[in-house]
């Protein structure tokens, strides 16, 4: 059995708000392979790295910023300067309805106060934590909702590799992998940068994906990284896992498979614990990487597989 990538989801997400830098350097210790690095820009230019267009369900914006809502009544990280989201408190995800917590065990909403970062301090947290400590643990950023960006104006995309290469992770040997929903951006980024940028193809499970589509994926990115929901299918009546053919077929074609997203307290359905999940995707389909909230848990998985596979 091979040992797959543990990439952290927003960093160890599962115990301090998304994409802080207090989660990224705890799933750093907790042995993650990979951070990940949502991207979207701010109106001055800047690259931040924030998984929402909006800033209401993860900071205090519509407290410090009155008024500044677009017409749908939302707060968009594209009208704001670095500067003014810089003095934004950001905090565990809450429900935009009830204010409550999305996951309730999870770090509480109202503790402490945490500040956005871009993705420059990002990549130059993780080469200086690597040179300290001699790991090398990689980045692995998405390009979020670019067309949405394009109609605003902004080619997200091309701006993001001007980052990376501006860093050295368009090099050969650059610990990395470039993800993104939409194939056009990864396209362009292959033309411009060349097969020594890796990137992955992300799979909704509300599109899917074609076997015809599938077949394309090698020609412009090295894997793909589809829901959970479309490689689990929970369990059937004699209480066997449902597995589908995807990771198989994509593995076949040279492929790796990165799913997403493993969290121990939003279980697929037919699934009791991470571990059974994990009995699944890594002892029974081989999946070439796994992201997830719960860096330690995944790590502590492999590792006590690992020693089972010695003796």
């Amino acid at each position: 059995m091979k040992r797959p990538a543990i990439i952290a989801h927003r960093g160890a997400s599962a115990y301090l708000p998304e994409h802080s830098r207090g989660a990224k350097a705890l799933a750093y210790a907790m042995g993650a392979d990979y951070l990940e690095q949502d991207v979207i820009a701010t109106r001055d230019g800047e690259l931040v790295v924030l998984h929402d267009l909006e800033l209401d369900t993860l900071s205090d914006v519509a407290e410090r910023f009155p008024g500044r809502q677009r017409d749908d009544g939302r707060f968009y990280c594209l009208d704001f300067d670095l500067a003014e989201l810089r003095q934004l408190r950001f905090h565990e995800r809450i429900d935009i309805d009830t204010g409550a917590a999305r996951y309730p065990r999870r770090y509480p909403p109202r503790a402490g106060a945490f500040r956005i970062w871009t993705l420059a301090e990002e990549i130059e947290f993780v080469d200086a934590l690597n040179r300290s400590t001699g790991r090398e643990v990689g980045i692995y950023p998405e390009i979020k909702n670019p067309e949405w960006h394009r109609e605003q104006g902004f080619d997200l995309g091309n701006a993001i590799v001007d980052v990376l290469e501006a860093h050295g992770y368009t090099q050969p040997g650059r610990r990395i992998y470039l993800q993104c929903f939409e194939p056009a951006p990864l396209r362009a980024a292959r033309e411009r940068v060349g097969p020594d940028l890796p990137m992955i193809q992300l799979i909704s499970s509300r599109t899917g994906v074609t076997a015809a589509q599938l077949a394309d994926v090698p020609a412009y990115a090295d894997g793909i990284g589809p829901s959970l929901k479309l490689v689990c299918r929970g369990r059937d009546g004699a209480d066997v896992p449902v597995v589908t053919n995807l990771v198989a077929d994509a593995q076949a074609l040279g492929l790796v498979v990165h799913p997403y997203t493993l969290r121990a307290d939003d279980l697929p359905d037919g699934y009791e614990s991470l571990e059974a999940l994990l009995d699944v995707l890594v002892g029974g389909l081989g999946v070439d990487g796994l992201f997830t909230d719960f860096t330690d848990r995944v790590s502590g998985y492999l590792a006590a597989t690992a020693v089972k596979k010695r003796l």
